[in-house]
């Protein structure tokens, strides 16, 4: 067997096809580039969905990586232990954030961030419901399941949480269900596998309001638009509004397995009690992972790739126009070229792959095509790749 047959055989499949039917056997990759077995070489338009904001293998990661690999990796379940690289790490990214954001809960990724948020809200609040939106993604663990806003990929796995209610995003009448038997409400500033859609700012700010008013947490699924995708290191930034509680991961470990959710110390202290460790893991905030995150993190100051994400939204503004292409929306480097036609853009995403160009769709938007590129893309790459883009709707 070759490894294309292993792989399908041995590595568990989550679809038919996967990445469209294409064996991409990749060897390495650097920066923005990825290389296959047989030295053909990609320009990444994704991330990994998101994940490599400072590009593959930064050298300032790998260095973080290494360093740290030579003092110890797993010492003891999180929280137990006074780590030096939780420690430090904890203060940097709080220090960059609103005062009541000032408490790291490390998990291993953003599903079980949104867990954990999830039973912080109840323990905090003692209610059970919890509000989330149409088209919302939080992750596919159950309580991120039941939060979804699409019932397509929630029906095969009911019974799923009770007490979730789906609003409509940026439906600002429908705040009015919010009330005082509200644990939480769980929210996407700007809506990630939708297809990239932006809350609108007085919905956010009305959200706030209401959550004030009856004393419920409001918590920001920030896992696919932080670490400076959007423009700003957050994208609640964007919208003078501070939740009660911030989720993050992707773009947070510089491509290593590590994720959060962030509240504040009064609000974070009720996981000590009621019961005793209310909320335990084991390789959240391993040691390897949150130092590669502390650099992941100082390359974006340091390069200043909040501006560079805002950059890549000009070129892609100015730049990608075709008469087969609806609509692009984009906020930094999360962006979505609309055609309007889900075999339209399949086959446009096939050929981009063919042509050395890695892109892909949104699962509640198979409409339009993907562009996410770490952000040290430099515009040579970038506009490489919007003129193959056109170059192929051309053909088509």
């Amino acid at each position: 067997m070759n490894q294309r047959e292993l792989f399908l055989r041995h590595v568990a499949q989550t679809s038919d096809l996967p990445f469209l039917g294409i064996d991409l056997n990749i060897q390495k990759a650097e920066a923005c580039t990825l290389t296959d077995v047989d030295g053909k070489k990609y320009i990444d338009l994704i991330s990994g969905i998101s994940v490599s904001n400072v590009g593959h293998c930064h050298p300032e990661v790998v260095k973080a990586i290494h360093e740290q690999t030579t003092k110890f990796m797993h010492l003891m379940v999180f929280g137990e232990y006074n780590q030096a690289p939780q420690v430090k790490y904890a203060k940097a990214l709080t220090d960059l954030l609103p005062l009541s954001l000032n408490s790291v809960y490390y998990t291993t990724g953003g599903s079980e961030a949104v867990e954990g948020a999830l039973k912080l809200a109840k323990r905090v609040t003692g209610r059970t419901e919890i509000v989330s939106f149409s088209n919302s993604y939080h992750g596919s663990t159950h309580g991120a399941l039941s939060v979804m806003g699409n019932e397509t990929f929630k029906n095969s796995f009911r019974p799923l949480l009770p007490d979730i209610k789906i609003l409509e995003f940026n439906n600002i009448e429908e705040i009015e269900q919010i009330t005082s038997k509200t644990a939480a409400v769980i929210i996407e500033p700007i809506q990630g596998e939708a297809g990239v859609h932006s809350a609108a700012k007085k919905f956010l700010t009305d959200l706030r309001k209401k959550c004030d008013e009856h004393c419920v947490l409001l918590i920001f699924d920030e896992i696919q638009s932080g670490f400076g995708r959007t423009g700003t290191l957050f994208a609640f930034e964007q919208f003078d509004v501070i939740p009660d509680i911030l989720l993050v991961a992707k773009g947070m470990g510089g491509g290593l397995p590590i994720g959060a959710f962030i509240a504040s110390e009064k609000i974070m202290y009720c996981l000590t009690n009621n019961p005793m460790l209310g909320h335990i893991n084991t390789f959240g905030g391993n040691a390897v992972c949150v130092a590669a995150a502390h650099a992941a993190l100082g390359v974006i100051l340091k390069e200043n790739l909040t501006d560079r994400a805002k950059e890549i939204e000009r070129q892609v503004k100015e730049n990608l126009h075709h008469p087969l292409i609806k609509e692009v929306r984009i906020f930094g480097a999360l962006g979505a070229i609309e055609f309007g036609n889900e075999e339209l853009n399949f086959k446009v995403m096939k050929a981009c792959i063919e042509n050395g160009f890695i892109t892909d769709w949104f699962l509640f938007c198979p409409t339009a095509m993907r562009i996410a590129p770490p952000l040290i893309i430099t515009n040579e790459e970038l506009l490489s790749a919007i003129s193959a883009i056109k170059s192929i709707l051309d053909k088509i």
